[in-house]
């Protein structure tokens, strides 16, 4: 499985709720296992220039290239862009990834 996560700021903070709703649009894509568009809590002390976090699940990298490769895709993409300052992403393969032990019950 391949997890990808998408970390977005706005150029204005007033745009951060256009950009929720303009990447809220990648859900109705029907290649991903799982996908969220959410605010940023922003919590952490030292960093909160994060304004929208994307995070997607894939069943295989060909799923996320189709999701990549859809129209609403593109569609997000050009209402996005424009009101955005910084975006980061980061895909890996959850197999490949250091992981803790699971919680006993």
């Amino acid at each position: 499985m391949i997890r990808h996560i998408v970390l977005f700021s706005a150029k204005d903070e007033c745009d951060a709720a256009s950009i929720r709703d303009g990447l809220a649009i990648l859900t109705t894509i029907p290649h991903a296992l799982r996908l969220e568009v959410s605010f940023n809590r922003k919590s952490d002390p030292i960093s909160k220039e994060i304004d929208v976090v994307v995070y997607g699940e894939f069943e295989s990298p060909e799923a996320l290239a189709a999701y990549k490769a859809h129209e609403v895709y593109a569609e997000s993409i050009r209402r996005v862009r424009p009101l955005r300052e910084m975006r980061f992403a980061a895909d890996y393969d959850v197999a490949e990834a250091v992981a803790s032990a699971p919680i006993a019950a």
